[in-house]
């Protein structure tokens, strides 16, 4: 077959704006190069004026968003007219765009545009021969397809194809002797194997093992922005038990789930096996085997649990310096510092179903934010003991630090919601806090296991209020 059609051929991979108009304009640049590479047929003498003039327009970028869209479609026939034969149109990422547009917010008006597109591509187009797309994931007929027929999906679980993709363990194999590395193929199994392609098992990523054979280190070098931008947005977005189950997979063991690969982007917001099987289709996770009707599956390799430790380091590296800040200003004393972060935590993270109604539901309400502080500071059980709701004195503490090193400063920590009935203001509150700290002596176990300095912490709480007070 090869030679015997004219082919149009272009690539998505380069159309991730953050905006539907850069998006369009992005386009319009893309089919200006398309049309410049075959600008041979400005000297066909099969094109009529008009028509060479429209292709002109194309290349000056001198077209309307319409038109565009039917850039394709009017090439395929100029090309048709010319070698009298239809055309094989090919297109590589064609997702790409819809990925970034999910991403960045402009779902609807990037769909609407692909699916216009792709209809005047390769809806009743007398021109066309038959054409090809490529992308990472499959999407239903409900979205970009919905006006196309005769479609033939091929997935990462079909078996047509299942050995054209990737390298094979013996490929990989060969390429390590060539350059001396055979003793390394242990840890390129551990790094770079795991995609399977319908049964198809052991297959290795080209573009990593290509740069590995060329650095001679090991290294995550397959990192798609478009997709991993949506992983961050998937994982941070989604449920507590994406979260756990996100969390448990970069641990490297296996999550079991429901596998469904006819995914539509607006369920991908929604349950875990939405997200699974998008990550599996990315290549993200592998399938260790199957059970019934679900699949255990794991991280595909090392470079993955990688990228994403990166990922995810990335995602909170902000608030983990926030977060740091608030701890040394703990063990510090500084008030108002950390004031100034309780306030912006709170604001940000707490709701009226977290805390409940102050006045009518205080033990509920401050047990909530007895866990809270409590989860703020666990970082500091590398140095530190702590211990909760334990008897020292003539009573129970909310919260002791002890340091480890004894000649450091340890903490007593108590917590108070605003009561109406006792108190003013959150300033009441929080000396009343003080109070019972001194009052009921809870400082006697620090000291009896010799901390010589003891800083008292009342922490006072009025929905999303906070007030912290301090003895010392």
């Amino acid at each position: 077959m090869q030679g015997t059609l004219p082919v149009i051929n272009f690539s998505l991979a380069d159309v991730k704006q953050d905006s539907y108009e850069s998006m369009t304009a992005k386009m319009k640049r893309l089919m200006s190069a398309l049309y410049l590479n075959n600008r041979y047929l400005l000297q066909s003498e099969k094109l009529e004026g008009t028509e060479k003039r429209d292709f002109s327009r194309v290349i000056d970028r001198d077209i309307t968003d319409e038109e565009c869209m039917e850039a394709v479609f009017k090439l395929s026939g100029y090309m048709y007219r010319h070698y009298g034969k239809k055309v094989l149109i090919l297109i590589d990422e064609y997702d790409t765009p819809m990925l970034e547009a999910y991403t960045a917010g402009y779902w609807e008006e990037a769909i609407s545009y692909a699916r216009r597109m792709f209809h005047a591509a390769f809806k009743d187009n007398p021109y066309l021969d038959r054409g090809l797309m490529t992308g990472i994931t499959k999407i239903t007929q409900e979205s970009v397809f919905s006006d196309l027929n005769n479609l033939r999906v091929v997935t990462t679980l079909s078996p047509v194809y299942e050995t054209c993709f990737g390298f094979t363990d013996q490929e990989v194999s060969e390429s390590l002797a060539l350059y001396g590395l055979s003793d390394q193929k242990k840890e390129v199994d551990y790094w770079y194997d795991g995609f399977q392609f319908g049964e198809h098992k052991d297959i290795y990523n080209p573009w990593s093992i290509l740069n590995y054979l060329r650095d001679g280190r090991f290294a995550p070098y397959w990192v798609n922005t478009s997709s991993n931008a949506l992983v961050g947005k998937l994982v941070r977005e989604g449920s507590i038990r994406v979260k756990d189950e996100f969390e448990i997979l970069l641990k490297g063991e296996s999550v079991v789930t429901e596998i469904d690969e006819a995914i539509t982007y607006a369920e991908l917001a929604g349950d875990s096996k939405t997200i699974w099987s998008w990550f599996l289709t990315t290549g993200y996770v592998k399938i260790v085997q199957k059970q019934d009707d679900r699949y255990e599956i794991r991280l595909t390799n090392r470079e993955v649990q990688e990228a994403f430790y990166k990922l995810v380091k990335k995602w909170f590296a902000k608030s983990y310096d926030e977060y740091t800040d608030f701890i040394r200003m703990l063990l510090n004393g500084n008030l108002e510092g950390m004031q100034r972060y309780m306030e912006k935590v709170t604001m940000q993270t707490f709701s009226y179903f977290d805390v409940g109604n102050a006045s009518t539901e205080s033990d509920k309400a401050e047990q909530f934010y007895h866990g809270f502080t409590l989860g703020l500071i666990a970082d500091l059980n590398r140095t530190h003991i702590l211990t909760s709701n334990r008897e020292s004195g003539f009573g129970r503490y909310d919260v002791s630090v002890e340091p480890m090193d004894k000649t450091k400063d340890g903490m007593i920590i108590e917590f108070k919601v605003f009561d109406p009935k006792k108190e003013q203001n959150l300033t009441d509150t929080a000396q009343r806090t003080l109070e019972q700290i001194e009052h009921m002596n809870y400082e006697a176990d620090l000291r009896a296991r010799g901390v010589r300095n003891i800083r008292k912490y009342g922490f006072a709480f009025r929905g999303k209020e906070v007030l912290i007070s301090e003895l010392y």
